[in-house]
């Protein structure tokens, strides 16, 4: 599948129509070049399953993460005022987002603002798409016996105690799943939460992305699969620093999907 076209709400909205469900994209899926293959795929799923969706496009900004989780709780609440605002002009009630930091604001921060949503994360929906039957897992790339882990980002697990979707997800392919010794609610963060992705590392014996990648080694698996964007980043600068980019392939849950079903 090559051609697609994203419509935006304004476009829905000039036609007198309405999505199925909003994409947020976020600031990591519109801007980061690796993460926009994530976006992508996760269009093509939304486009193979026959799901009505649409961004907001220029009328997205940040959702606040960064701002409040670095202290500055004026700037979350300007930009978490504005969005809310942008969503509930165009009546948005559905939203699904590839990113565990916009999930986790929009789902808990935004409704002491009035923000009030339903929202879940890609790897939700696609376990919902596959315990449907509309994502068989056939027709492209056999991930079948294929040495798998999955990595826990910290605000879909920890902090929202989603830890069964994106394993049911890897599990359909038939591929060998296996656990890093953090896993699931004992698991490891990437070192990127909290606004550590804008800043350089503080002193320390080592970093946390290099000791999560040491733990995938410990597993022998092919590939890292990852649920966040920021998550991405780390564990690939982890893979990195030790020059295994031949032997581990860090690839978003979208991604694996995607290329199973031949999309």
């Amino acid at each position: 599948m090559t051609d697609i076209h994203v419509p935006t709400m304004a476009e829905l909205a000039a036609k007198g129509e309405a999505p199925d469900i909003l994409f947020w994209v976020g600031c990591m899926g519109s801007y980061d070049e690796r993460a926009q293959r994530i976006t992508k795929d996760l269009c093509k799923i939304l486009q193979h399953v026959g799901l009505k969706y649409a961004i907001l496009g220029k009328e997205e900004s940040c959702t606040g993460d960064p701002a409040k989780r670095a202290g500055n709780e004026f700037l979350f609440q300007m930009q978490a005022m504005t969005n809310i605002m942008t969503l509930d002009s165009y009546q948005i009630k559905k939203i699904v987002t590839a990113c565990p930091h916009c999930f986790n604001t929009i789902k808990n921060e935004y409704p002491a603002l009035g923000g009030n949503y339903t929202i879940i994360h890609h790897t939700q929906l696609i376990q919902d798409l596959i315990n449907e039957g509309k994502l068989k897992g056939e027709g492209g790339e056999s991930f079948k016996g294929k040495k798998i882990t999955y990595h826990d980002p910290c605000y879909l697990g920890r902090a929202n105690g989603v830890y069964e979707a994106p394993r049911k997800a890897l599990e359909a392919l038939d591929a060998d799943l296996t656990e890093m010794r953090h896993c699931k609610s004992n698991g490891l963060c990437c070192g990127a939460g909290g606004g550590q992705m804008f800043k350089e590392p503080e002193k320390g014996k080592k970093d946390i992305n290099v000791a999560r990648i040491e733990e995938v080694m410990e597993t022998g698996a092919q590939v890292v699969a990852s649920s966040c964007p920021f998550c991405m980043t780390m564990l690939r600068d982890g893979v990195k620093h030790f020059d295994k980019e031949q032997e581990i392939n860090v690839l978003d849950i979208a991604e694996i999907t995607a290329r199973a079903n031949g999309l």
